[in-house]
């Protein structure tokens, strides 16, 4: 009885050893089960559930919130405006494993005090009555790939580092943020030809170059992230940029840039976004509430400044 005893505890021991080494496969960890986000492969799934839906069938939108700041030499930083971002992508599959996702995105600028939609803004600055111009990038398509371009986005050819940078990893630097969710950040510096050239465009250029940086930061659910269920997951985080004096402001050349902070969320469907956002862009930009058509595929991602320069005409000169 003795021996039978020490056999059933041994069988016993064995079998939680067993049921423990299963839970432990179970749990989210940056490698499984699921995906390894240590991979270009793991990381280009996540960005698909992030950005889109795996299943083709569903659209994505997303909101970023936030405030445009003036920055000048010597004298202390001004919050002028807010802005609102409107996006909504789907994706698609490619026979590489690859995705296409169709992507479209508007940028409005909001009174900070009542959160109303600007059409005209007396600049700070220079105290003119300015008109605010929207920006409408239809399309800024994305390739969710397990390799990216290190030199960034084209821009219709004005970027040339674009063109002799070498492909990396899409590896993103995941790292415990508490709570079950996990963090990461991606930046971008570039330095480019300008399309509104100074010698056209007085009132509205920076200068013959542009610098623009770019800092985001993305955070999600481990436990959702690993979830295979979830075509799509949530996720938040926040979108910074330093660029050039807005062109509609009519600045030229002077001293200083913006700079733009938000948070990023994303919105289960239209009925998601403010209601002054909505009403905005249902009034002015109804085209840009769906995803773009595949066809879109062939057209160059431009900047605010290239669809700018296509679609404004020079301010006259004072």
């Amino acid at each position: 009885m003795q021996r039978r005893n020490i056999l059933m505890g041994s069988a016993g021991l064995a079998t939680a050893a067993i049921g423990s080494r299963a839970k432990a496969a179970e749990t989210p960890t940056l490698r499984g089960p699921y995906i390894d986000l240590t991979t270009g492969k793991g990381n280009m799934i996540l960005r698909a559930r992030m950005g889109g839906d795996l299943d083709e069938t569903k659209v994505k939108y997303g909101s970023v919130s936030g405030i445009v700041s003036g920055v000048r030499p010597n004298e202390k930083v001004l919050d002028m405006f807010g802005f609102e971002v409107v996006s909504v992508a789907r994706n698609e599959k490619q026979p590489d494993g690859s995705y296409r996702n169709y992507h479209r995105e508007s940028i409005l600028y909001t009174d900070l005090a009542t959160g109303e939609i600007l059409t005209e803004y007396t600049n700070p600055y220079t105290e003119e009555r300015v008109r605010v111009v929207d920006v409408i990038n239809d399309p800024w398509n994305i390739h969710i790939a397990e390799y990216v371009n290190a030199g960034g986005p084209s821009y219709g050819g004005l970027n040339e580092d674009a063109k002799a940078a070498q492909r990396k990893e899409y590896v993103l630097n995941w790292m415990p943020a508490g709570n079950g969710l996990i963090t990461a950040m991606t930046t971008i510096n570039l330095y480019y030809r300008n399309a509104l050239q100074p010698d056209k465009w007085p009132r509205e250029s920076s200068g013959p170059m542009n610098q623009v940086s770019e800092c985001y930061t993305h955070v999600v659910s481990l436990a959702d992230a690993q979830n295979e269920k979830l075509t799509s997951i949530s996720s938040t985080g926040t979108w910074s940029r330093v660029t050039p004096w807005l062109p509609w402001m009519l600045m030229g050349q002077a001293p200083g840039h913006v700079l733009y902070q938000s948070i990023v969320r994303g919105v289960k469907d239209v009925g998601g976004f403010k209601k002054p956002v909505r009403e905005h862009m249902e009034k002015y930009h109804p085209h840009m509430l769906e995803a773009p058509p595949p066809e879109s595929w062939e057209k160059p991602n431009l900047s605010s400044l290239e669809v700018y320069a296509a679609t404004e005409t020079p301010a006259p000169v004072k």
